[in-house]
């Protein structure tokens, strides 16, 4: 089984995405360093991890001389390199289309609107008082005409795939549940109307799961879990 030469550094933003590549490592059982960061005032990254990536962004990831950045490249990264065939299905497959699909999924979806809804959410609490009623009609007005509807569409799909089977990509655990158990997650806490039965249920059975937990040992307060 490949494995690196030195154990990988995660940059590991805390509330972040950078969470669910802890739990990819563990789930890989690969020997891995965590460098700490925390977020400013503003819920922003700090300016250290522009010294890491340009964009200052977490996760981002460094293997020897490679530093990879963007949740899905990082996990598409690391399964293909370090997996020895697990945690992704076989090329040719159905489920291997269902399982890519999903990996882009997470954040190419999922994530746009509830984005949306933190946004919104900082801008009602952030304005002036005076014009905290026009702010709040306009977010009200934008929640109505795009961001629920929107939710809405997500989250029953999301619902009904997971009737139909167990994991995202079919009745096995991959790394297309890692990558989207933050958006869920997310949605536990920004959005939970939209969540139905199964996937509450998804996120119950996730956090249940050993390498969840030491990867949340490791990584330290998460608000999600």
């Amino acid at each position: 089984m490949a494995s690196p030469a030195s154990p990988i550094i995660v940059h590991h933003l805390n509330n972040s995405r950078s969470q669910r590549i802890l739990w990819l490592l563990e789930e890989l059982q690969l020997p891995y360093e965590i460098k700490r960061y925390q977020r400013n005032e503003d819920q922003r990254a700090p300016k250290e991890l522009e010294q890491v990536h340009p964009l200052g962004k977490s996760p981002v990831i460094t293997d020897g001389r490679h530093t990879i950045a963007e949740s899905g490249a990082i996990v598409e990264y690391l399964v293909e390199t370090y997996g020895n065939g697990r945690l992704r299905p076989a090329v040719g497959t159905d489920e291997r289309i269902l399982y890519t699909y999903w990996l882009h999924f997470a954040e190419g979806s999922t994530m746009p609107p509830l984005l949306l809804t933190l946004v919104f959410g900082h801008v009602q609490k952030s304005v002036p008082r005076i014009v905290k009623p026009v702010a709040k009609a306009i977010a009200g007005a934008v929640h109505e005409k795009v961001i629920d509807p929107d939710l809405t569409r997500i989250f029953n799909y999301i619902e009904k795939v997971l009737t139909e089977h167990e994991w995202f990509a079919g009745n096995e655990f991959t790394a297309a549940d890692i990558q989207m158990s933050f958006p869920l997650e997310a949605a536990s806490h920004r959005a939970p109307k939209f969540l139905g039965p199964k996937t509450k249920a998804f996120l119950t059975k996730i956090h249940d799961m050993p390498g969840y937990k030491k990867a949340l040992e490791k990584g330290g307060k998460y608000d999600y879990a």
